[in-house]
């Protein structure tokens, strides 16, 4: 089942954000749950405390720049529903598509919104409407079958569901730390 309208607390970041931020060097050999503990602790520490899953991400211009990290899945490993920007970097952009993050772009979005402001998105009509100003916003429509790997968690598990390659085994728990 498809998800058509997203709805979520704005975190507003500017232009030019890198993948860097998102998935810091330290961490990149790390296990997913260390690269997602670590997103944007350079440029806003404590955020990860602040958020709350479902919440979104607004950004400004080329969104995403940088090496070809994984950053999009950290993002959607932290629970961010959807990252809406100005523009997005294209290598970031598929790797939004491959690791099941629905990201827009949509001119105009960064200065639509102040942060905390609640975002309604619809992938309908691909329409980002300010619930508190009541501006509407067209974004760029994504292809149906980008779209719909979105919504599926990535490429992977779209293929799995599909039945191209099989399931992903699932890993022991770990033991908690003390």
């Amino acid at each position: 089942m498809t998800i058509n309208m997203i709805s979520g607390r704005v975190w507003k970041f500017g232009d030019n954000i890198n993948t860097d931020l998102m998935l810091p060097g330290d961490v990149h050999a790390g296990s997913e749950e260390e690269q997602a503990g670590a997103v944007f602790r350079a440029n806003r520490p404590g955020w990860l405390n602040e958020m709350a899953r479902g919440d979104l991400i607004v950004g400004g211009r080329n969104y995403g720049t940088g090496s070809s990290r994984p950053a999009a899945r950290s993002l959607r490993n932290i629970g961010i529903a959807c990252l809406v920007a100005d523009s997005i970097n294209s290598l970031f952009f598929r790797n939004c598509v491959n690791f099941g993050l629905v990201a827009l772009e949509c001119p105009g979005v960064s200065a639509a919104f102040e942060e905390l402001q609640i975002a309604d998105i619809s992938l309908d009509d691909f329409t980002v409407k300010n619930r508190a100003t009541g501006v509407v916003l067209k974004a760029q429509p994504v292809p149906e079958h980008l779209l719909a790997m979105m919504q599926s968690g990535g490429l992977y598990p779209l293929l799995e569901k599909q039945g191209y390659i099989a399931p992903k085994a699932k890993s022991a728990p770990t033991a908690a730390r003390h």
